[in-house]
């Protein structure tokens, strides 16, 4: 079940994400999320901004994303490519697993794609499993973009 994420489920989604950033670094992308990336913080103000979401089963936590829909200023100015389309967007951010469950990023489309049928994600170019999942999900290579911290990022794009 995919529902708004609450401040007391802070320590599992805590957890959830430590979990993903050590296997990112088991599987080659160390970087992307190395440095305890997202922090509390920005979680607290995702869960206030009723953007953050987590994938509970039998009462547990198994999986977070935000999910944001309006403009996103990282994808303002895209490189080497262009957007498929200027219509209003869902975008989805910092999606994690703690490994319990398989068909987190399956649900996490199909929940944001009840929303708003325009979606686009992004994702280090060392996070091979990532395009793997977005491109498996129908979604197109756009371009590279940056992120706040000025690192690029593939952006890719899906329109139903």
């Amino acid at each position: 079940m995919i529902r708004k994420a609450e401040l007391d489920d802070m320590p599992s989604i805590l957890r959830v994400y430590s979990y993903a950033r050590s296997f990112m670094a088991r599987e080659g992308n160390e970087s992307q999320w190395g440095d305890g990336y997202p922090r509390e913080e920005l979680l607290v103000e995702d869960i206030e901004k009723g953007q953050l979401y987590v994938d509970e089963e039998d009462g547990s936590v198994c999986g977070v994303f935000a999910f944001i829909i309006g403009d996103d200023d990282s994808y303002r100015y895209i490189e080497s490519g262009e957007w498929i389309s200027d219509s209003p967007y869902g975008t989805i951010h910092r999606i994690a697993g703690d490994g319990s469950r398989s068909g987190l990023f399956d649900r996490a489309i199909g929940f944001c794609s009840s929303k708003i049928s325009h979606l686009r994600i992004d994702t280090h170019e060392n996070n091979h499993i990532m395009q793997h999942l977005i491109l498996k999900n129908g979604f197109k290579r756009c371009g590279i973009i940056y992120v706040e911290d000025g690192t690029p990022r593939i952006a890719f794009e899906r329109l139903q």
